[in-house]
């Protein structure tokens, strides 16, 4: 293979005729194989874990959640329609449901780093190989391919080239996407009817509210008992059998995700311990003033947690290294104020049920500003030393 694809190369090299792509071929050459390239000059360390098998590594930790949420996509598909399916019905219908707006993320993400490495004369970077699976886990099942076109090209041109490419961005792209996506076309991507293709033959057993809907819902009794007659026990929520976003329903095989993360020192676990810390910190300030049990207030973290895209945001969106905070207490600050932001405007914003992405966007604004004031701490400390 590697014999074959070089016989091509010449013509892709300085004064072939195809040398203004050669960012594509050495995209494919750098996926296929390791690169030849070697550094010239200057102190470096020989590492084998390049921006490749980086990205590689965050999709494999995200494919427990991918796949989960095409087994949800389907299993929601034949319940809200009321009728009996197989398990091999049930995957095969999610396929055909999420497979479509994966490819249709990928396409459009590699049409745009194609294009803007040939005008800019540098390599394709893979980094939209994990914004394209990553855009999809944050979408309904029933958002139209159109729009997931439009939205991506918005949060691969808008969030990330114009400031760059890859490394330059100060958005994540992917909750770019779905910004863009929420204020464009409201109501493809929030309400009821976006959960399942059922939506205009809901079974009368049978809700597409989300748990954070239905607990916004004025009821009586405690939320969490609310909850359980709406059939959104807490198991039935970490496991993650309910109407949501495409990959953010199972805390399950989010946390297997993290895991796998954290152990390959991929993606900072001090984020997402900041995320948890602040989430519980203003739940349990919520519960303490909440004025009655029904109160959505009154919720417990533990159920705040595996509700809505709280989890997936803390460990595949708030620790982006690029938008995120980069000094080890700045990563602390950052999390916890994503995880208070988020849980602020979920509870007390009853037009915006979920504040997982505004909060992640907000601090990928400041987390250049935290990074300064903790450098600036740290330099006083070591300049009181010095005297």
């Amino acid at each position: 293979m590697l014999r074959f694809l070089q016989k091509f190369k010449t013509h892709f090299e300085e004064k072939g005729k195809l040398h203004r792509f050669y960012p594509v071929y050495e995209m494919v050459e750098a996926i296929l194989f390791v690169p030849p390239a070697r550094t010239q000059k200057g102190a470096h360390v020989r590492d084998a874990m390049d921006m490749k098998r980086v990205m590689f590594l965050v999709v494999i930790a995200g494919v427990p959640a991918f796949l989960f949420g095409i087994f949800n996509t389907g299993y929601q598909h034949f319940l809200s329609a009321g009728l009996k399916a197989t398990t091999g019905e049930i995957i095969l219908k999610g396929l055909l449901i999420v497979l479509p707006i994966y490819m249709v993320t990928l396409a459009v993400g590699a049409v745009w780093e194609i294009l803007f490495a040939v005008v800019r004369r540098h390599d394709v970077y893979e980094g939209f190989l994990v914004t394209s699976f990553l855009i999809p886990m944050i979408l309904p099942p029933t958002i139209p391919l159109w729009q997931v076109a439009v939205a991506t090209s918005f949060g691969i041109v808008i969030g990330k080239e114009v400031f760059g490419g890859v490394g330059m961005n100060i958005f994540n792209p992917a909750l770019v996407t779905r910004a863009f996506l929420f204020f464009a076309y409201p109501k493809s991507i929030s309400g009821d009817s976006v959960w399942t293709l059922f939506s205009q033959q809901i079974v009368d057993t049978y809700t597409t509210a989300t748990p954070l809907a239905v607990v916004s819902e004025v009821h009586s009794g405690t939320s969490v008992s609310f909850l359980a007659e709406k059939g959104y026990s807490f198991w039935q929520m970490f496991l993650g059998l309910i109407p949501g976003s495409i990959g953010e329903t199972s805390t399950l095989a989010i946390l297997g995700g993290a895991a796998f993360l954290i152990i390959t020192d991929i993606a900072s676990w001090r984020i997402m311990l900041g995320v948890f810390l602040g989430g519980f910190a203003i739940t349990t300030l919520f519960n303490i003033l909440a004025p009655n049990p029904d109160h959505v207030l009154a919720l417990p973290f533990h159920y705040q947690a595996v509700m809505g895209g709280f989890a997936f945001g803390a460990v595949f969106m708030a620790t982006d290294p690029v938008s995120a905070a980069d000094t080890n207490l700045g990563k602390y600050i950052y999390g916890f104020l994503i995880g208070v932001l988020a849980l602020v405007i979920r509870n007390l914003n009853p037009a915006y049920p979920e504040g997982m992405m505004l909060a992640i966007l907000l601090m990928n604004l400041f987390a250049p500003l935290i990074d300064y004031f903790v450098v600036s701490i740290h330099k006083k400390r070591r300049m009181k030393r010095a005297r």
